[in-house]
């Protein structure tokens, strides 16, 4: 169990250590945490002239490959300047010893965060232009040159799912608390239904859904992709189905879906219509077997979220009581990935 209290930084450490290696840097600083995430503990650092925000893994005991927050600098500082929306990146500290962790510092994007996918906060005709916002900005992610980006050796090669579902059940494994029969059955089937690596291979992000993303103030432009800890090298497909994913959900705060909403109604985009906003950016004329890549992303934040509560049970998580909700969601999660392969 960690003895370090997540939810609190070493602000005189970190400063010293930015005034060293970030140049223009001048302290003091003053640090808030962030209540949203529960991976990565995210702090804002205001300082007399300037904003950052702070990135780090969290203390303790990690499963391995988790919380890789020298991945996402390196992905970020790569997409800079293209055209993915991301925050400028300034500097890793890979030494433990500053503040316990390693972490990253960036600027912080002034921009707007929603939590919901059905933005209450908008009205009912501005709804729509966000939606087709994600898909445009999904379809430039996986339309990033890896090559030209630097990313080319960003993920192993050879068929995604097999390695993300050998991956994720490693994962889950190790932070497994009680037996669920349907999340045993889900990886028995996902297993058995691998669809044939198709040779496609682009930039994923691994965690897109709207509150991972800033909004311009006013705008439905997207200003910032964030939280990049799950990007690799891998299928497009499955971003889009972790979109889906999230929306298939209850509606409400802990939740955060879509369903039992009258989209039509609401202004919100339905699934078919996403996912055809995408393909045709894409350049594709759809998705066949999309059941596989919706049960995958049932299957994946299955594991994420038994990890998550797994780390609450320990000590370590960036926000232990909601982590401990969330817990009692994975069931709930493999069940939807069983009828979502009932699909396929």
């Amino acid at each position: 169990m960690s003895t370090e209290d997540p939810t609190k930084l070493n602000t005189t450490a970190v400063a010293a250590w930015l005034k060293d290696n970030l140049p223009g840097f001048e302290g003091p600083i003053e640090a808030e945490k962030f209540n949203v995430g529960q991976s990565n503990p995210t702090f804002r650092l205001i300082t007399p002239g300037h904003r950052y925000v702070l990135r780090r893994k969290p203390p303790g005991v990690l499963l391995k490959s988790a919380h890789a927050v020298d991945r996402e600098f390196r992905v970020q500082k790569a997409l800079y300047d293209t055209d993915v929306p991301v925050a400028k990146v300034h500097v890793l500290c890979e030494d433990e010893d500053v503040i316990g962790s390693m972490f990253y510092v960036m600027d912080e994007v002034d921009g707007r965060n929603f939590n919901l996918p059905n933005l209450p906060e908008l009205a009912v005709s501005d709804r729509w232009a966000v939606h087709d916002e994600m898909s445009r900005v999904l379809a430039a992610i996986h339309g990033v040159d890896l090559d030209a980006a630097g990313l080319s050796d960003y993920g192993p090669a050879g068929n995604y799912y097999e390695r993300q579902i050998g991956r994720w059940t490693k994962q889950y494994r190790a932070s497994e608390t009680d037996t669920i029969p349907a999340m045993d059955d889900l990886i028995e089937w996902l297993n058995a239904n691998i669809p044939a690596d198709d040779g496609l291979r682009t930039l994923a992000h691994g965690d897109y859904r709207i509150d991972n993303l800033l909004f311009e103030k006013g705008k439905p432009n997207i200003a910032a992709v964030l939280d990049w800890e799950l990007s690799t090298t891998g299928h497009p497909y499955a971003d889009v189905a972790a979109v889906i994913m999230q929306w298939s959900m209850p509606a409400g705060p802990d939740t955060r879906g879509l369903a039992g909403i009258d989209r039509r109604a609401e202004g919100l985009m339905t699934d078919d219509e996403f996912v055809a906003s995408y393909c045709k950016r894409a350049g594709i004329d759809g998705i066949d077997r999309f059941g596989f890549y919706l049960a995958f992303a049932f299957f994946r934040m299955a594991g994420i979220i038994q990890g998550v509560y797994k780390r609450a049970l320990d000590g370590n998580a960036s926000n232990p009581e909601r982590a401990k909700q969330m817990g009692a969601a994975v069931p709930r999660f493999a069940e939807a990935g069983l009828k979502a392969a009932r699909t396929v």
